[in-house]
């Protein structure tokens, strides 16, 4: 079977609106694009087309991507660079390439439709699949690692917390008796273990039984929400002043993460005490976004996968010293789990967050 031009294979997310949030910081010839989810290089492939100037940097962990991406964009010739990597480690990626700062960078989160319409990587719980999830498939655990080898309190809190699901004790029960008789595989045994466990009230008022669990499993396999809590300071550390910042999200807790860190660099840090504003109190970022912008109807419409979208953006208005991000130095990697308490990588908070809805 002929496989469809990538471009007919995925429709960018908030593609123009994007596109008019960063283009302000791109208009200098060399100008630095980082695209931190490069996915199949939709929204690269707009950015270069409206800034001619500028070079841009494509960061994905996912190999298949990279190979579909760099066909999309052969046509930039050296303006774009590809590189495999997670976006946790943009410093050290740019860094090895020369390049100190970027001037605008996007982060698309969550799963890409590359990842959802390839039928064997496991990541959508419609198709019978073997249950892999990996956005990396050259090394790390699997989903069927998770399930068959994690603790029950384990699987409870990561359904719990990753996966917001309400039944997460009923469900982690059931998968530990059912893994006591033979391993998980696939997926289709554990999307119909779900249709059981989950009560039907729910399954008719809250959707597919099995996209909470599914959801929880892919951030914990990819270490989602923890690689995100590394990545956006270090991202935001390589702006100059001036240089912009844009953060597409589809789950509440990635998007806590990225509000909190956004209203906090555009929040002065003065204490209340102080009866005037230091200079190295100012707020260094400016909000381009009024709270998280959604996708209008007519995109949803053409595209579903853009109904979940929280957008928020930002620039850097002043310099603070030695950027976020830059202060130590990782080595390079491109997978790997971390097992961080949820609680611990979003921030405890009182604030209400928007749930958003799950990929398919």
């Amino acid at each position: 079977m002929t496989q469809r031009p990538t471009a007919e294979r995925h429709i960018p997310v908030m593609r123009e609106r994007i596109v008019e949030l960063l283009a302000p910081a791109l208009q200098h010839e060399g100008a630095v694009y980082v695209d931190g989810t490069l996915g199949m290089g939709g929204h690269t492939e707009a950015i270069l087309a409206a800034c001619p100037g500028a070079i841009a940097v494509g960061i994905d962990r996912d190999t298949e991507a990279l190979t579909l991406a760099g066909e999309r964009l052969a046509g930039f010739g050296d303006r774009f660079v590809p590189v495999h990597a997670v976006y946790d480690q943009i410093p050290q990626a740019l860094a090895e390439r020369g390049i100190r700062e970027a001037h605008a960078i996007l982060f698309d989160l969550g799963v890409s439709s590359l990842q959802l319409d390839e039928s064997e990587r496991g990541f959508a719980y419609r198709m019978d699949a073997p249950l892999d999830m990996r956005m990396d498939q050259s090394q790390g655990q699997t989903a069927a690692d998770v399930l068959n080898t994690y603790e029950l309190r384990d699987l409870e809190v990561i359904l719990r917390d990753f996966g917001e699901e309400r039944f997460a004790r009923k469900i982690a029960r059931a998968l530990v008796a059912e893994r006591d008789k033979e391993p998980f595989t696939n997926s289709a045994r554990l999307v119909e273990l779900l249709q059981r466990v989950v009560p039907a009230a729910s399954q008719r008022s809250g959707g597919h039984p099995a996209k909470r669990t599914f959801q929880a499993l892919r951030i914990e396999v990819n270490a989602e929400l923890s690689v995100w809590a590394d990545a956006l300071p270090a991202a935001l550390g390589l702006l100059p002043v001036g240089g912009r910042i844009a953060v597409l999200s589809y789950h509440s807790l990635e998007d806590r993460i990225t509000k909190r860190a956004l209203v906090a660099g555009s929040t002065s840090s003065a204490p209340p005490e102080l009866p005037f504003e230091l200079p190295e109190h100012r707020p260094w970022l400016k909000l381009l976004t009024r709270g998280a912008e959604k996708a209008g109807e007519a995109e949803t419409a053409l595209n579903p996968r853009a109904a979940s979208v929280r957008l928020r953006a930002a620039e850097r208005t002043r310099d603070t010293g030695a950027g976020a991000g830059q202060e130590s130095a990782k080595p390079l990697r491109k997978g790997g789990a971390d097992r961080r308490n949820p609680s611990e990588i979003a921030g405890n908070t009182d604030e209400t967050t928007t749930k958003m809805g799950e990929n398919p």
